[in-house]
């Protein structure tokens, strides 16, 4: 009995607590809704409601401010580029409904980056998808694509709530939904019965507002253990800075005193720590903290300085050179400009590891042993200095049988 007042008294003063965070923010929550162009009547959603109310609840209001911290560094950023598109501000938190805002996201069907871009719709707006980079994954470059597509949906079904829901599930699909509704109001589109559109959608569109409200809640943001967000997300931003092609990610990271996994976790977009090697200049993003060290510190390095210079003997070719080093041979035929795979003796080839990278990759390479008369797979082990189930992990063996001539890799 007493059990279930605790819970009654805890499920009351709990939703007390939200209805007291919500109705504090309630002018402020109209203008939320009304500028995806819905009704403010939106507010009494039911199912909008459910999903506040989940969301303010301890164990997940952790996974939200979790996600606005990893974000802090950039969200003034692709705030400005929305504004600058004339996208109401408020989409930022479609790119946390598609990517929790982060940058690596990439879903089971090859969408990627904080706006879940599609490799086709990608390369359709403009970004470069090769070798070397990943633009979906730039922040910058993907904001603006997405801004792009935003734009062209809200100009085609002319209301913002129908251009976050094309976003989701595509414009055929939104159109389709249209019709058989016979009316674009959102109210009807979303109906649970008839389902004009996906579960997925009807949820979608939802979590969005719910996202916008709760990032925009002062109170709530202050009852919370997370009240300094309200000042780092305005104190802290991004800076451009451009350098020349080939240079090293983990260099300028030193240069600027900053972690080298932070920085390459700022640029997702480029594949290796370098610059693609055929862009004269490339830009790479720095907290703006780091600017004046930057630019106080960086001069452009000459790349034999930086990487390894391999000199071409007798019986050397692209592949081979590739195999050794450890780095495919178009990547060494792009950093020095090769028009063809042709190589002449004592031809200096820049080869982009460094020094602790190449010691590294070379003591993890597999040499091979040649089984003799009288080995044993425990011999051979020992021989090596490894055990049994290491060197069977290694061969994909499940027995332990050997034949004399047998190649067996060695780690």
């Amino acid at each position: 009995m007493l059990k279930g007042l605790f819970f009654t008294v805890l499920f009351v003063s709990h939703s007390l607590f939200a209805a007291l965070i919500y109705d504090s923010n309630y002018h402020n929550d109209i203008k939320i809704v009304e500028s995806f162009d819905i009704d403010s009547t939106f507010l009494n959603d039911s199912v909008l409601n459910q999903i506040l109310q989940k969301n303010i609840s301890r164990s997940r209001n952790r996974h939200f401010f979790n996600s606005m911290m990893d974000a802090y560094l950039f969200i003034p950023t692709i705030k400005n580029i929305l504004t600058e598109a004339d996208i109401p501000s408020e989409f930022l938190y479609l790119a946390m409904a598609e990517s929790n805002f982060y940058l690596k996201a990439e879903s089971h069907k090859k969408a990627a980056g904080l706006w879940q871009l599609m490799p086709k719709t990608g390369k359709l707006l403009g970004l470069n998808i090769d070798d070397y980079v990943d633009e979906r994954l730039d922040l910058i470059k993907s904001t603006k694509a997405a801004a792009k597509y935003l734009s062209y949906l809200h100009k085609r079904f002319g209301k913002w709530y129908l251009a976050a829901l094309a976003y989701n599930c595509g414009e055929g699909r939104v159109s389709s939904a249209i019709k058989k509704a016979g009316t674009d109001d959102l109210k009807t589109l979303l109906d649970p019965e008839k389902k004009y559109l996906p579960l997925e959608s009807r949820i979608y569109i939802r979590k969005i507002v719910a996202f916008s409200m709760m990032a925009s809640n002062e109170l709530f943001l202050l009852k919370s253990e997370y009240r300094y967000l309200l000042n780092r997300a305005s104190a802290y931003s991004l800076s451009v800075v451009s350098v020349p092609k080939g240079e090293r990610i983990s260099r300028v990271a030193k240069l600027i005193d900053m972690p080298v996994d932070e920085l390459k976790a700022l640029n997702s977009h480029l594949k290796y720590d370098f610059i693609p090697p055929y862009e004269e200049r490339y830009d790479l993003y720095i907290p703006y903290i780091k600017l004046a060290d930057f630019n106080q510190k960086y001069q452009p390095a000459d790349l034999q300085q930086i990487y390894k210079v391999h000199t071409v003997v007798r019986g050397d070719n692209l592949s081979k050179i590739g195999k050794k080093y450890g780095v495919r041979y178009g990547i060494i035929k792009d950093f020095n400009n090769l028009t063809s795979n042709r190589l002449s003796l004592k031809q200096k080839l820049i080869i982009p590891i460094d020094a602790k990278k190449k010691r590294a990759r070379k003591a993890s390479q597999h040499k091979t042993y040649v089984v003799k008369n009288g080995d044993t797979l425990i011999s051979i082990a020992r021989l090596h200095k490894l055990s049994v189930k290491q060197l069977k992990r290694v061969n994909n063996k499940t027995g332990s049988m050997v034949r004399i001539g047998e190649r067996l890799r060695i780690k």
